[in-house]
């Protein structure tokens, strides 16, 4: 049985994502501990909300350190929307807040012209992404549940496994090493969603 640790940051949606690791037959601690978080070899970071609120909770709690430790000895993270846009660099939500800089590249708003929050099914776009085990088995343009209201751009193209269009290209998902991220919902998104939760539970850690 895979061990996979959430990371409880008081501002995730970490029930929803807890059952769907569990109904894949995961063993899953939601922890706010540190040690056990720098102790796993699978680390889930999920969000909602607000990107500076997060950001601080990982550094007061001390949860940064514990995931930053998993990373260093190759644990594989995993950040759903909130939790993979603070894996970037910075965030211009509400003014400019340092992220992870666990991949390059920065939060930023949609074009005024869109619709924001971009909420419901959309197309992930894989050409011109780079090829891993992050959607393996998934076919082209299938369908996955978004709800965000900025999106990352200046992502390195080799780390890209796919982009979603709403008002312009953006990165749908990323994977750079052991860093996974999606900036959809894989836990209300279906089949699909539980495709690519399977994969990250697959691939040795």
């Amino acid at each position: 049985m895979t061990r996979v640790a959430i990371l409880d940051t008081g501002v995730g949606n970490v029930g929803s994502v807890r059952r769907a690791f569990e109904r894949l037959g995961a063993e899953v601690a939601t922890t706010s501990d540190p040690a056990l978080v720098a102790q796993s070899s699978r680390v889930v970071l999920p969000g909602v909300g607000a990107f500076a609120p997060a950001r601080a909770r990982l550094a007061s709690s001390g949860l940064e350190e514990g995931l930053r430790a998993a990373v260093g000895h190759g644990a594989r993270l995993l950040g759903l929307c909130l939790g993979f846009q603070l894996l970037f660099e910075a965030s211009e939500e509400f003014g400019t807040t340092e992220g992870l800089g666990l991949l390059p590249g920065r939060v930023v708003p949609f074009p005024s012209s869109v619709r924001v929050p971009h909420v419901g099914w959309n197309r992930l776009e894989t050409e011109g992404a780079a090829e891993g085990p992050l959607l393996a088995g998934l076919p082209r343009g299938t369908y996955v549940y978004f709800v965000h209201s900025f999106r990352p751009e200046g992502a390195d193209p080799a780390d890209v496994a796919a982009f979603c269009d709403h008002g312009g290209r953006f990165v749908a998902a990323a994977r750079r090493g052991n860093v996974w991220g999606c900036q959809f919902h894989p836990e209300k998104s279906s089949a699909a969603g539980r495709r690519i939760l399977a994969n990250f539970l697959a691939e040795a850690a």
